[in-house]
């Protein structure tokens, strides 16, 4: 009887259902198996195997095959629980911009895809008629992993510190944002800095926004609520996706106006990066000498990636919206009567309040737990010359991180441990490609690094696991299983063959 095409298939009714074939399937294949990594104990606190900083879809990712690996995995998030990332709280894109059909952080298990958790709430019918994903479905479905695969994720633990050690461990100094800032202190044998987006800085804004007063501009990553901005009239700078959100966010909650400044003279059309989307990427990308790897990266940097259409005709089906092209913002004043008068490569423009949609920068200044690290982090202007015309100060600025994804000292000795620190996040697009942070890469990503750290974990280890194996003494037989026979003398042997000779 031959098996039905795989879109005829229905998964089973229901979120219970789904969960025991969830069950059954790791059960067969003996995930997650046991703990196998020594315990290790310093300063007579408890070592963690790997702390995971970041609890959203690359940190879950990674401490679900970790987990897989049997490895411990701690996750820390200064989010709320069902919080963490941007998705249900600084993200306002209505659907994510990836195809439905990818399978994300699955790690290759159908069950654990998001189609198999849609599908078993809501039926067959209702995926196909299904579009693109629901960014608020996207975080149900992340709460769900988490729960589902029991991963242990510690909530409002902000990172005060990171503290690479020289004895073969890294400290954590957290605070207990959920017990009155109480502040206590993690050891762990590595650290994944799974910060996403952010990486290792944050928001990026042009110098003369500080010009403003704070309370009349935010960055599109920044928390603010949309009814504010009814009856205004609002600026948004740039012409990316987050631009294109932040402004059906101002318009969609009763703006006045909303005036799109936009640097190019024409939005990109072609997202370049879906071009080098394959296996051999995901899996090769690492293994580039740098010259193409700077190569691939620059290219994309140069051609952006356009808005996605579905988010622009969000924007455009307003009376009130404007785009101007070729319209760069380069300074701002408030005038005596309070009106924000934008300086722009059209001529000048009046607004209530400007969003930047200006992305994301490297930046140490604001991650103050990082800051001990910064000096002694080596980055690409350290090691690589951009070939002509193909200068990027993006690119110079990133981590030059080694195959697992950990820095590298800048001064051998400078820093003991610090490769013990992982850079999973954006920051590490040049050195180790997309497999940090997006959906299409982020099972590759994850159980290359997973791999990687077990197999660190063992070598380290090599003379616990030698006496381990020494120490093993469960028998594979008892001494009943055969009767020794008597060993016949050789003459007597020869002589009874030369007496059978003919």
């Amino acid at each position: 009887m031959s098996s039905p095409a795989p879109e005829e298939f229905t998964p089973p009714a229901g979120l219970p259902q789904l969960e025991q074939r969830l069950r059954q399937d790791l059960l067969w294949l003996g995930l997650p198996p046991k703990r196998w990594v020594p315990p290790s104990v310093r300063d007579g606190q408890p070592v963690i195997d790997v702390a995971v900083i970041g609890g959203g879809m690359a940190g879950l990712t990674l401490s679900a095959s970790l987990l897989h690996l049997g490895v411990q995995a701690v996750v820390f998030d200064q989010a709320p629980a069902g919080f963490e990332g941007p998705w249900a709280t600084t993200a306002r894109m209505q659907t994510l911009r990836s195809p439905k059909e990818l399978t994300g952080p699955a790690l290759g298990l159908p069950a654990l895809t998001f189609r198999a958790w849609f599908e078993s709430q809501f039926g067959l019918d209702a995926w196909r008629a299904l579009d693109k994903i629901p960014r608020l479905q996207w975080m149900d479905y992340l709460r769900w992993y988490r729960q589902v695969l029991r991963l242990d994720v510690r909530n409002r633990q902000r990172v005060a510190a990171l503290r690479p050690r020289a004895d073969g461990v890294v400290q954590l100094d957290l605070v207990d944002e959920g017990e009155g800032d109480r502040a206590h202190t993690v050891l762990a044998r590595h650290v994944v800095i799974a910060t996403g987006r952010d990486g290792l800085g944050g928001p990026w804004v042009p110098a003369w926004a500080h010009a403003l007063p704070r309370e009349r501009w935010v960055h599109s990553s920044h928390a603010w609520d949309g009814a504010m901005l009814r009856g205004k009239r609002v600026a948004v700078i740039g012409g990316g996706a987050s631009a294109m959100d932040a402004a059906a966010t101002a318009l969609e909650n009763g703006a006045a106006r909303v005036d799109l400044l936009i640097r190019r003279r024409e939005l990109p059309r072609i997202n370049k990066g879906k071009g080098s989307g394959s296996p051999g990427m995901a899996h090769g990308y690492w293994m580039l000498p740098d010259e193409w790897k700077w190569r691939f990266r620059h290219y994309l940097n140069l051609q952006q990636v356009p808005p996605p259409q579905g988010s622009t005709l969000r924007v455009s089906r307003h009376a009130q919206a404007h785009f101007h092209l070729g319209a760069g913002a380069t300074g701002a004043t408030v005038r005596p009567d309070g009106v924000i008068r934008l300086d722009t490569a059209k001529g000048p423009l009046a607004a209530d309040f400007v969003i930047f949609c200006t992305g994301f920068r490297i930046d140490w200044a604001q991650r103050p737990e990082f800051a001990g690290l910064q000096p002694h982090v080596r980055l690409w202007r350290d090691r690589f010359a951009a070939p002509a015309g193909q200068d990027d100060e993006e690119l110079a600025e990133s981590p030059d991180l080694g195959p697992l994804f950990e820095f590298q000292e800048r001064e051998p000795g400078s820093c003991p441990g610090l490769d013990r620190v992982h850079c999973y996040n954006y920051a590490a697009a040049l050195s180790q490609g997309a497999g940090a942070g997006d959906i299409p890469q982020i099972t590759d990503g994850s159980q290359r690094l997973a791999r990687g750290l077990a197999g660190c974990l063992m070598v380290e280890d090599a003379d616990a696991h030698f006496a381990a194996m020494q120490r093993y003494a469960e028998p594979e037989l008892e001494g009943h299983e055969w009767t020794e026979a008597s060993f016949p003398a050789y003459e007597e042997a020869a002589t009874a063959r030369e007496g059978a000779a003919p």
